[in-house]
C-alpha cells in the first residue's frame, strides 16, 4: 500500500522488478531493512532518522546527548516507528564496535549506513592548532571510515547495502577558515568512491550527500546581515529544509537508487553547479 508522510511517499516492496510491459512499480519501502544514524540528537540527523523510520526501517539513533537520543525514540515510537536509541563517541574506536553489536543484537544486520555526525571547530589555518585540525578529522572522517567498514561484513554477506555520507558544499568549494572541515568533508567524498568500486559487485551502493546551507539551529544562530550575504549566493534565494535533504538520503538509501553508485548528490539550491 501507499503511505504518505509529508512529502515522502513510501510504497511498499523492496523485492520489485520492473519489465517493459509492467506496470512502473516504484519503491521507497524500507521494512526490510535496519538503518543506523549518526548525529540524530538534533539538525539534519533527527529529520534522517524521522523519515527513514516512516518508510519503515528499523532505525538506530546514536548520538552523545542520552536525553536528546530518548526523546526522538519515543516520538517516532509514537508515530508507530521501531527505533533504539544508543549513546556513542565518535573518538571512541570500542564505543563505535559497542554500538555496532548492540545494533545487530537489537535488530539484526545493518543494511543501511548514514554517516552524518559532524563537528567544527573553525580557525584561519595559519592559526589552526592540531587539535582543532585533528578532532575534526577524527570525527568527521575517520569515525565514518570505522563505521563504514563495521557494517561492511554484514552488507556482503546479505549482498545488499546502503552507505549515504553527509558532505558538505564546503568540500567542494573550499570555505574560509575552514580548512580542516572541508578537508575532512571532501576527504568522505573519495573514501566513498573508492568503497563504491570495491563493493559494487556485492549489491552495496556507496554515496554522498553535500547539502548547502539549510535551516538548522546552527543558521538560526546568524545575523541578519550573515543570512543576507548566504542568500546573495544562491540562485534559489533561500536556504534548504531538512527534509529536502531527507529526501535524497532516503532516495539513495532505497531499492530505486541499486544503479546510483559513488556520486555525490549537491542539494545546495544552486550554491554551487558541480
Amino acid at each position: 500500500g501507499v503511505r504518505l508522510v509529508g512529502s515522502e511517499m513510501c510504497i511498499r516492496d523492496r523485492e520489485h522488478r520492473m519489465t517493459e510491459s509492467a506496470t512502473p512499480n516504484f519503491s521507497l519501502d524500507l521494512s526490510n531493512e535496519v538503518a543506523l544514524v549518526t548525529g540524530t540528537t538534533s539538525g539534519l540527523g533527527r529529520r534522517f532518522a524521522q523519515i527513514l523510520a516512516a518508510c519503515g526501517a528499523k532505525v538506530v539513533l546514536t548520538g552523545r546527548r542520552v536525553e536528546r537520543l530518548n526523546e526522538l525514540a519515543d516520538e517516532i515510537r509514537a508515530d508507530g516507528g521501531q527505533c533504539e536509541p544508543i549513546a556513542i563517541d565518535m573518538t571512541d574506536r570500542d564505543s563505535i564496535r559497542a554500538t555496532l553489536v548492540e545494533a545487530e543484537e537489537k535488530f539484526g544486520t545493518v543494511t543501511i549506513l548514514v554517516n552524518n555526525a559532524g563537528i567544527t571547530r573553525d580557525n584561519l589555518f595559519m592559526r589552526m592548532s592540531d587539535d582543532e585540525w585533528n578532532s575534526v578529522i577524527n570525527v568527521n572522517l575517520t569515525a565514518t571510515f570505522k563505521l563504514c567498514k563495521g557494517v561492511m561484513r554484514g552488507m556482503m554477506k546479505a549482498r545488499w547495502g546502503r552507505i549515504v555520507n553527509i558532505s558538505s558544499v564546503v568540500g567542494a568549494t573550499g570555505n574560509p577558515g575552514q580548512a580542516n572541515y572541508a578537508a575532512s568533508k571532501a576527504g568522505m567524498v573519495g573514501m566513498s568512491k573508492s568503497l563504491a568500486y570495491e563493493v559494487a559487485s556485492r549489491g552495496i551502493t556507496v554515496n554522498a550527500v553535500a547539502p548547502g546551507f539549510i535551516t538548522t539551529a546552527m543558521t538560526d544562530k546568524l545575523t541578519d546581515d550573515q543570512k543576507a550575504g548566504i542568500m546573495g549566493q544562491i540562485p534559489a534565494g533561500r536556504m534548504g529544509e531538512a527534509s529536502e535533504i531527507a529526501s535524497a538520503v532516503v532516495y539513495l538509501a532505497s531499492p530505486e537508487a541499486a544503479y546510483v553508485t559513488g556520486t555525490t548528490l549537491h542539494v545546495n539550491g544552486g550554491m554551487a553547479m558541480l
